[in-house]
This record gives structure tokens, sequence and C-alpha cells, in this order.
């Protein structure tokens, strides 16, 4: 992996996509995607997996140095949301890793370099010129400790798994994400199909976001209320023929 290189896009106001793409994932590559949110306090969302954090660091050194980084958020534990936070730990002394309460209980307090900081459904942290919202979707896209973000400043869901998509693909796509997205989840049934799906995606549009930080794949910056309630349809049709 050491020979793969990370590209950098603003996607929104001081909100960068540092986008890895890695031939051979799912026959044809995939692209892994960290956000560093660049603020007084500045916070990356996905810390990537290990052996992608020296291309990926070295990415995000060009927009900042990495030792003032403060905060390290991610949805869920999975290699790819957070197999390189040791790494990025270390590499910022001063930066704490900020999970949902589930996720501090059950990995975070025995497993993290320094203790982390615990976030209740809902609660902003303030990161000077930027305001991110902790939001638990248990199982959603999945794991019970998942959470998304929502920086409210320049109003960008940070997605996770939600609305992947295979292949080599932009920094930004348009409307046919929903399509694609959708396909992958048929070939690759990653999302956990639980009551409160649907619901959940839900309460995503009624941020009404108007950039998606999607964390394989293109981002989207557009009517992405449509395109929530485009997934939280097909979550609930597929409910339904399930029961």
């Amino acid at each position: 992996m050491a020979s793969i290189e990370t590209e950098v896009t603003e996607i929104a106001d001081r909100i960068y996509r540092l986008a890895t793409f890695v031939p051979g994932v799912a026959s044809v590559g995939l692209g892994f995607n960290q956000f560093l949110i660049d603020a007084d306090e500045p916070a990356l969302f996905h810390c990537g997996p290990r052996g992608l954090f020296g291309t990926v660091s070295a990415a995000a050194a060009r927009i900042m140095d990495i030792k003032k980084l403060r905060w390290i958020m991610f949805s869920h534990v999975e290699s790819d949301e957070c197999g390189a936070l040791d790494e990025w730990m270390a590499a910022a002394p001063n930066a704490v890793a900020a999970h949902g309460r589930v996720g501090c209980n059950i990995w975070l307090n025995d497993m993290a370099p320094r203790p982390p900081r615990a976030l209740a459904d809902n609660e902003v942290v303030d990161l000077g010129g930027r305001r991110v919202r902790r939001l638990d979707t248990a199982h959603l896209p999945h794991c019970w400790d998942a959470g998304l973000i929502f920086e409210e400043t320049t109003a960008t869901l940070f997605t996770s798994d939600l609305f992947t998509q295979v292949g080599e693909r932009p920094a930004m796509g348009g409307g046919e994400i929903v399509a694609d997205a959708l396909k992958v989840e048929r070939m690759l049934p990653f999302t956990s199909l639980t009551p409160s799906a649907a619901p959940n995606v839900r309460r995503l549009a009624a941020l009404k976001p108007k950039t998606l930080a999607i964390m394989h794949g293109s981002s989207f910056a557009g009517d992405c209320p449509a395109l929530l309630e485009a997934l939280a349809a097909d979550y609930a049709a597929r409910m339904q023929g399930a029961a």
C-alpha cells in the first residue's frame, strides 16, 4: 500500500476529502476516504486502515500540521474506520478520540492510547469555527456503537458506509450515486436492516444537509435530503418484504 497515493479535495468550506483508491478490493477496487475538518481545533473523521496511514497522513500534512489535530472521530469499530487510531494519536499528541458512549464502553476505554471523550446523542463539539454534532445510529450502517457526525456551519453530513460505491470515483458525484449504492448493498449486504434503519436515515434527512461526505466513493453536494429519503425508502421496502 506504500505506493498508493492519496488525493485531497475540498468538498465544503475547509472540509477536505483524503481519498485513497485501492485496486483489487471488491474486484473493481474501492476508495477509502477520510475527512479533515479545518478549524481552531481540527478534527479527523475516519482514521483509515493502518496500512494507509503513511499516505493519508502525508496528504493531511499538505493541509495543516497534523500535530495540531485535536479530535479523532469515526462511526464504529472496524479497521477502515479506526485501524490507524494509534498512529494518528502518536502523530498528534494532543488529539482526543471522541466517540459515542457505547463505543467508549465496549472498546475505546480499554484500547485507546489516551482516555477518550464519550459523546451523548446530539451532543455538539465546538471546534472553533465549526460545530460537530454526534448522532447515535446504532446498527446503521452496522455495529452497536455506530454513529455519524453533522457539521452544522457547512451542513455537511459524514455518512460513513452509507452510499458506498465501488470502483474508482471522482471526488463529487451526482444523483446516480443512489442507484450505484443500492446495487452495492445487494452485492455486499453490509447494512444492518433493522426496524430503526429507515427512521434513522429519515432523521438524517431532516437535518437538511447540503453535502454528504461519503467514506467509499464520490461525495455529493445538492439535494441531500432527497438522496437520504430514497435510501430510507429502499430500507423500509426491504424490511417490509422480509416481514
